[in-house]
């Protein structure tokens, strides 16, 4: 399945502040708190495995090689706030969290095969998407900024999560557009976090890989928290070669590069000490729990969430001090307890 990869431009100098306190009748808001308890989805499940004495894949230099691409690639924090003040296009994922009440919607799919909402007999959409009707025509709900109503579907993601907070249930859709009194997209998904399922095997989601996408944020409200960050991050690489656990689909087939859904972990070794306290946070999460492979785009961007507490200028150097050569890659398919010639529940494809 393509993709369309949204580069974000420098970050430095949006001081940011206040929280983004969107919140509308119905008990909707943007950006509000998440059910707990945190972190999403069962402790057992993929993104909140640590993997901190997990095993090094035998090819790991060399995917750090790929992943450099002849020069020394260092990471950068694809989220923030606004990208001018006042303005409509933001940085990083926004979530908007309901209630149980909301309306369901129907969503007419391109992927309809591989998406959540449709009946699969006849390929037919049904109300299933719970969208706040403001996601239409208001700025900021959906991955860019700009409304729903705005069809940029050929130049950006456009993704948008949602969170139904009393079910514990989390919708994600891709490359969304509302027109005619209907919502489109590209695919969507759909994930009870009470529990750890998997997509189907060859199933995208919202994302390449068919992960869900909120559970890999970093965001705010954890970072500047009093406790841990207990779980890995999403990261993008330019291009992919097939898939392995715990992703289920694939989305490019480029010799040497990683697959989908896997680990990168920054090395126990790599000194964090000079940072300030919730930078060292944000890097100690990566040395426990890593970063997922989740998409293409551009070489280690770490996505977050939008927040207009973001200050980016603190942000963006302490991840431009990490390079490629600071991590490694875990074992391809890594599960815990299971040896590596008899793998359970594994599929690697494309390579």
């Amino acid at each position: 399945m393509p993709r369309i990869t949204r580069v974000s431009g420098p970050l430095a100098g949006l001081a940011v502040a206040g929280a983004l306190g969107v919140v509308l009748a119905g008990a909707t808001s943007l950006g509000g708190p998440l059910p707990g308890p945190l972190p999403l989805f069962p402790a057992d499940n993929w993104w909140n495995l640590d993997i901190s004495t997990a095993p090094i894949d035998p090819g790991s230099s060399g995917y750090i090689a790929f992943i450099n691409n002849g020069g020394t690639r260092t990471a950068h924090p694809d989220f923030g706030g606004n990208v001018s003040p006042g303005s409509v296009q933001i940085y990083g994922f926004p979530y908007i969290v309901v209630d149980g009440t909301l309306a369901k919607r129907s969503v007419i799919f391109q992927y309809h095969r591989e998406s959540d909402g449709v009946d699969h007999a006849t390929g037919t959409s049904y109300p299933f998407y719970p969208i706040p009707d403001e996601a239409i025509t208001q700025a900021h709900w959906i991955e860019g900024g700009e409304p729903g109503n705005v069809d940029l579907r050929s130049s950006a993601d456009r993704h948008m999560l949602i969170v139904d907070r009393d079910r514990r249930h989390l919708y994600e859709l891709y490359n969304v557009f509302h027109t005619g009194g209907q919502w489109y997209a590209g695919s969507g998904a759909f994930f009870d976090m009470n529990t750890s399922g998997r997509r189907p095997d060859g199933w995208t989601s919202a994302d390449a890989a068919g992960l869900a996408i909120l559970p890999g944020l970093v965001r705010y409200d954890e970072v500047f928290g009093s406790g841990e960050i207990q779980h890995a991050f999403r990261v993008t690489v330019r291009q992919t070669n097939g898939y392995v656990y715990p992703a289920s689909h694939r989305a490019g087939s480029t010799l040497g590069a990683l697959p989908m859904g896997a680990r990168l972990r920054l090395k126990a070794s790599r000194d964090i000490s000079s940072f300030r306290p919730e930078i060292q946070k944000i890097f100690r999460a990566m040395k426990r729990y890593g970063l997922i492979v989740a998409d293409n785009g551009s070489d280690l961007y770490v996505s977050g969430a939008y927040d207009t507490r973001w200050d980016n200028s603190i942000l963006n150097p302490a991840f431009h001090s990490l390079t490629a050569n600071d991590f490694e890659i875990v074992r391809l398919g890594y599960i815990p307890d299971v040896v590596p010639n008899a793998p359970t529940n594994l599929r690697i494809v494309g390579y």
